[in-house]
């Protein structure tokens, strides 16, 4: 079994900063890409910014310059720094990881956190 621990949401005024973090632990070989989605009232779950062990990022348009993930992965920990926050950025905002369990087998298992709130008032 796979926890993700999240930590860091909150409450803030737009332009503000909030920094989210989201720890691992488990039963874990190995994890690959990590990252963050949010959801909104009435919306989909998207994707916000994600990274691969090498640094590789992606980043929704909406959330490019102001946003920034990072990854520990000795911690299997990583982390959404977020400026400039604005009301459109009101969410639920939830981990995510994909697992490597074991060495002899070469699937990924996808393992969600519980999610975090995120309110941007204006």
């Amino acid at each position: 079994q796979v926890q993700l621990v999240e930590s860091g949401g909150g409450s803030v005024q737009a332009g503000g900063s909030l920094r989210l973090s989201c720890a691992a632990s488990g039963s874990i070989f190995s994890i690959n890409a990590m990252g963050w989605y949010r959801q909104a009232p009435g919306k989909q779950r998207e994707l916000v910014a994600s990274s691969n062990r090498r640094g590789v990022t992606d980043y929704a348009d909406s959330v490019k310059g102001r946003f920034t993930i990072s990854r520990d992965s000795a911690k299997n920990t990583v982390y959404l720094q977020m400026n400039s926050l604005k009301p459109q950025d009101t969410a639920v905002y939830y981990c995510h990881a994909e697992v490597v369990i074991n060495i002899w087998e070469n699937r990924e298992y996808p393992y969600w956190g519980q999610g975090t709130q995120v309110t941007v008032s204006s």
